[in-house]
């Protein structure tokens, strides 16, 4: 009745170091219908809409009625549509770049909301690779904002101190990927 599409498109960080994601699609589908009911959506470098989103291909005449009024109240633009707008068109953000959902958060959300069925030890499985993804989150935050990342532990009593050589650039082979 259901089925999973998931792409990912991977890109080198900033100091070309890691792997990063540049894009996710993650799209949960009814058999035999082209629209997906839920999206779960990542692009790295978007400002608008937010770079992770959520988007429900579902119709709620409310909704679509804001929409239209916010359409409307949009200086020097009227009516931008011909036709009524879908919630499918809302951006829901859900966590920015660091903190997304990952795609064992969507594989519980379809065991929790639609009782999929699943194979012996899958809760395992999946709880050992959510928490590889937010300590992997995790580390690139830090990496983020190293000096806020030092001033937390300093507070948990560790001693930080910065740099005084700065490291050399890993090479791509060197890099330790992170899954089992």
């Amino acid at each position: 009745m259901l089925s999973l599409q998931a792409r990912y498109f991977c890109c080198w960080d900033g100091s070309s170091t890691f792997l990063a994601t540049d894009q996710a699609d993650i799209h949960l589908h009814y058999t035999g219908i082209p629209d997906p009911l839920i999206r779960f959506e990542y692009v790295r470098n978007s400002k608008e809409p937010p770079g992770a989103h959520i988007q429900v291909h579902a119709h709620r005449d409310e909704m679509a009625y804001l929409l239209r009024l916010a359409d409307a109240g949009r200086p020097k633009q009227g009516f931008k549509r011909r036709k009524l707008p879908r919630l499918s068109e809302m951006h829901l953000p859900v966590g920015g770049h660091r903190m997304r959902p990952a795609l064992e958060d969507v594989l519980l959300f379809m065991k929790r909301e639609f009782a999929i069925e699943t194979a012996p030890g899958w809760r395992k499985v999946i709880d050992g690779q959510l928490r590889n993804w937010r300590e992997i989150q995790l580390m690139s935050a830090v990496r983020d904002a190293p000096e806020a990342a030092a001033e937390v532990l300093r507070t948990l009593g560790y001693t930080v101190q910065p740099p005084t050589v700065i490291r050399p650039r890993v090479a791509a082979e060197d890099i330790k990927l992170y899954w089992p």
